[in-house]
């Protein structure tokens, strides 16, 4: 009978993103207790195509509602351990782990870099109409890799990232499995003025 045991992906990006909001002052407003780290299955295993993304549980300034289509909607809610969460941040197994280590952690600090400098369960809006990348993803990236470089010059532990230096399938064979979340994109939910969410 094996006696591995499977990777716990969720649990290892977690200890990860904690780090760096710990280490870093642009990212220091993140309370990764109320950001679930989930995992999801990519549809097709090629390089190309969506790496992970950040799910905000709030609307704009951290409303819990907001009106489309001229009607009120709210979102639904996500716990974990009883604590409700404000975010869902999704990688996308196997494609996320079969790219470069540099590539990998630009991934990472892109994405947390997307919560909300306020953490109330909006996106961070950035000025101009490209309020998500501002006016171009290429110099955000650029500025993702100044934050990961700056990050790896504090020398964090190198159990907190070693992970990102393997592809999925050496993971894999070397635990027997890659486990973690697996959380369905919460749903919009129209209400009325009678109800409250």
């Amino acid at each position: 009978m094996s006696t591995k045991k499977p990777f716990n992906f969720s649990h290892a990006m977690f200890d990860l993103c904690r780090d760096i909001a710990q280490r870093m002052p642009e990212f220091q407003h993140i309370d990764m207790d109320r950001v679930a780290v989930a995992f999801a299955q990519a549809r097709r295993n090629v390089p190309y195509g969506m790496q992970a993304k950040l799910t905000p549980l709030r609307f704009e300034k951290g409303a819990l509602h907001t009106t489309r289509y001229g009607r009120k909607w709210t979102a639904q809610r996500v716990y974990q351990d009883q604590e409700e969460m404000l975010y869902i941040l999704t990688f996308y197994l196997p494609r996320f782990l079969n790219h470069s280590f540099q590539e990998k952690l630009i991934t990472v600090v892109h994405e947390l870099y997307h919560i909300s400098p306020a953490f109330d369960g909006d996106i961070r809006r950035l000025e101009g109409h490209y309020h998500v990348h501002s006016h171009s993803q290429k110099e955000y990236d650029e500025q993702m890799a100044v934050f990961v470089d700056q990050y790896l010059k504090q020398k964090p532990p190198a159990e907190l990232f070693s992970f990102l230096k393997c592809r999925f399938s050496t993971l894999q064979k070397r635990h027997g499995g890659v486990v973690g979340l697996q959380i369905p994109i919460p749903k919009l939910i129209p209400i009325d003025d009678s109800q409250t969410a």
